[in-house]
């Protein structure tokens, strides 16, 4: 049982060490790379996750059930970045969504670890998209980040006016995202959802992983307790201790709410601990081999936008050096997420019915 667990812990946060050494820098500029074809979205192959067929979005931990085909709201998820390595074709800056062995690691890591976190709250659609490369967060040239981003933007805007026009149906939904798909997701808000109909419908807005300025989605605002509705939540998860690089003020105010209480304790300015919960509050993470939930491991508090975490309690944690625990912000607190997104639907049910 030890060594399951070593082996179940470390196999993950490995991928976590391996994010935060990825050294590899695109050589060729964008302009010098051909564009893969867009994605047609009536074809259920571009499609990651989709209700009605088998795909890792369904599975579930042991001991808890999907949201069934009545369930009431849906779930759009926005992958994070795993185009890291060294391309092997000519697309050189955004992923070919053709492309088997990629899909199958986006399948088999965050739709599986990641996606099936919201799978109790509603029916979940996970769009296959060219995924700008690892580089876009690299690179001095900014006009070839801007690019290859908005590549891989247009194809999850397209992703979700097909969802909207042709699955959702006018349901609510929630809006989930990691990393890059965050970035993603911040800018459906801004440009398809904020100040439309759609905003009437939208039960909450994930978006961990990535620094989202509090003042940034105008017109929708931080959810500030669990049961709250409407609203955007999001955090970026470090070791206790870490200080965060960029500097605070000037407009610069990342939101940080909690995912263990779901409380936000407001700005960053503070030079103390705000919002700190007890691990004993900790629903549990989900980790290597899917299935077994891993329940009080974790504690959090927010510092200066950022959300700190003692190193978790599992056999072989004192192995892991990194103080960045970006790969886990949904997995540390998966049975969270669930239980939190699952709740939000029922009360969203509640307050549209009063």
């Amino acid at each position: 049982m030890l060594r399951l667990s070593l082996v179940a812990f470390l196999s993950f946060f490995l991928l976590a060490e391996v994010l935060n050494a990825q050294h590899y820098l695109n050589p060729t500029r964008f302009a010098e790379s051909p564009v893969p074809p867009a994605p047609d979205y009536s074809d259920s192959k571009n499609w990651c996750a989709l209700p009605g067929r088998v795909d890792e979005a369904d599975k579930t931990p042991k001991g808890h059930r999907a949201a069934s085909a009545e369930a009431p709201a849906d779930v759009f998820y926005i992958h994070p970045t795993l185009y890291s390595d060294e391309p092997k074709t000519e697309f050189k800056w955004n992923q070919d969504v053709r492309d088997p062995d990629l899909n199958r690691q986006v399948d088999e890591l965050p739709i599986r670890y990641q996606a099936t976190a919201f799978n109790a709250a509603g029916l979940v659609y996970a769009p296959r998209y060219r995924q700008a490369h690892y580089s876009v967060f690299l690179t001095p040239h900014l006009d070839d980040k801007k690019r290859a981003l908005d590549i891989a933007y247009a194809d999850v805007e397209a992703a979700f006016d097909y969802f909207i026009k042709n699955h959702n149906q006018g349901r609510p939904f929630v809006l989930a995202g990691h990393s890059q798909g965050t970035l993603h997701a911040a800018h459906l808000l801004k440009h398809r959802i904020i100040g439309t109909a759609l905003q009437g419908n939208l039960v909450a807005a994930y978006l961990p992983g990535m620094p989202i300025p509090a003042d940034s989605l105008a017109g929708l605002p931080v959810c500030t307790d669990s049961l709250a509705t409407g609203c955007w939540v999001s955090w970026r998860t470090f070791r206790w201790g870490y200080r965060p690089i960029a500097p605070i003020g000037d407009g610069f105010d990342p939101v940080c709410v909690n995912p263990i209480s779901w409380s936000y304790s407001g700005g960053v300015k503070r030079d103390t601990v705000q919002g700190y919960v007890h691990r004993h509050h900790h629903k549990g993470a989900a980790l290597k081999p899917f299935g077994r939930i891993y329940r009080h491991r974790c504690d959090a508090g927010s510092y200066r936008g950022v959300l700190w975490v003692h190193r978790p309690r599992f056999p072989g944690s004192f192995l892991i050096r990194s103080s960045n625990y970006h790969a886990g912000d949904i997995n540390l607190f998966y049975m969270d997420v669930r239980h939190n997104a699952a709740l939000r639907v029922q009360q969203f049910a509640v307050v549209r019915g009063s």
